[in-house]
């Protein structure tokens, strides 16, 4: 730590400088700091989801950017996602309470046959920093477990990552039984991983290929935003 830094005492600034100390706090990591700064908003009366949004997703966002740019790297961002989990573990209990407006739900798991779970879990801090709830089956799901999930959970998102040129085709299995049991259309289907690409996510009827997180969030945006336009436009 800088002598620079010592000398900040986060109590001490204002809500905008206390916002952007956040930002530069989750950038390099700062788990403790983050926890702290939460609990001064929370203090000074903010809503725990505009904590969530400007403070929390605002700060990951640059990070999220900075990763896609390369200028940052997953160890960086794993720190980052860590700090953020910490500030959000203060806030969910308050969000489920004042029931916070949620983007959408992703149910997020490696497939059958890989235990890979480094870009997966990037992918979940990511999304649940964007504002999305998401549920991880962690690694080797087959495609039962993903079909209890969907059905359980309701989400709008199904993600499947794999690192393995060998289990990347389970990801179609998948899909094809989706497709079998007529429940295909009721989900976006997100995938990814080091061994894909656009092309593959195109052969094996997946709705987008996502080449890492920060472009993950995006297109879970972006999907989310489309389904609920077409169905308020069907309503």
């Amino acid at each position: 730590m800088s002598e620079e830094e010592d000398d900040i005492i986060l109590s001490e600034l204002d809500d905008e400088e206390l916002v952007q100390q956040m930002f530069d706090d989750l950038y390099d990591g700062l788990k403790e700091e983050i926890e702290e700064a939460v609990h001064i908003l929370l203090d000074r009366g903010w809503e725990p989801y505009d904590i969530l949004t400007k403070a929390l997703v605002g700060g990951m966002t640059i990070v999220g950017n900075d990763f896609r740019d390369g200028i940052l790297f997953v160890p960086e961002v794993l720190m980052a996602a860590g700090a953020m989990k910490g500030g959000m573990a203060i806030l969910k209990p308050l969000l489920a309470e004042t029931g916070a407006p949620r983007i959408g739900k992703m149910v997020i798991g490696t497939v059958k046959g890989d235990i890979h779970d480094i870009g997966k879990n990037l992918v979940s801090m990511m999304m649940e920093g964007a504002g999305f709830e998401v549920v991880d089956l962690g690694i080797n799901n087959p495609v039962e477990a993903y079909l209890e999930a969907l059905e359980s959970e309701g989400p709008d998102i199904l993600g499947m990552s794999a690192l393995l040129t060998t289990t990347m085709p389970y990801m179609k299995v998948v899909i094809d039984t989706m497709t079998e049991k007529g429940i295909r259309d009721d989900y976006i289907v997100l995938v990814g991983g080091a061994p894909l690409n656009e092309e593959f996510g195109r052969a094996i009827g997946a709705d987008a290929y996502c080449r890492d997180a920060a472009v993950a969030v995006e297109t879970a945006k972006e999907f989310v935003l489309r389904k609920h336009n077409q169905m308020a436009a069907g309503a």
